[in-house]
């Protein structure tokens, strides 16, 4: 935990008499770069230059960083290879159907650049699904019901029992 600034002194020398005692603990040797001349950025601009270095360190992808209208493009057009990995039509409707429901919310109220981020056609994705499938898998559609036998009315029923 770190102390209290005293009463009395000011920030500055607080926070200058603290890394002096932290060099002479040697809190600051072996520093990774220690040593090293700052790399030439040449015309870029210093924090951008920072930011990319931050994010390349932690491992943040760059997709990320995209506006939400570029997001969802992008997430649309990688779809098709995305559902080829699903077990089924139904998986792939439902992932088409959440995807179509954050762009429409994105319509609703759309932040950041005016971008067209038009709807995924679910019959589309579908049959592209079927036809990257190694064998037919049947639709998850219910079967068409057998043709019903005739029914013949109750009038019918009753004068025939009645000859």
């Amino acid at each position: 935990m770190t102390e209290r600034k005293p009463l009395g002194m000011s920030f500055t020398s607080w926070i200058d008499q603290q890394i002096e005692e932290a060099a002479e603990r040697g809190a600051f040797d072996d520093l990774p770069g220690a040593g090293k001349p700052i790399p030439n950025r040449g015309d870029e601009d210093a924090a951008q230059a920072w930011i990319r270095e931050y994010v390349r360190k932690e491992g943040i992808s760059s997709a990320e960083l995209l506006p939400t209208p570029l997001k969802l493009r992008k997430e649309s057009a990688q779809l098709s290879e995305k559902v080829q990995t699903l077990p089924s039509d139904t998986a792939v409707r439902e992932v088409v159907a959440e995807l179509n429901e954050r762009i429409m919310e994105w319509r609703r109220l759309p932040l950041g650049p005016p971008i067209f981020v038009p709807l995924v056609d679910e019959e589309a994705m579908v049959s592209r699904w079927r036809e990257g499938q190694v064998s037919p898998v049947p639709a998850d559609e219910p079967p068409e019901p057998a043709e019903r036998p005739a029914t013949v009315s109750w009038w019918r029923r009753r004068s025939r029992d009645r000859h």
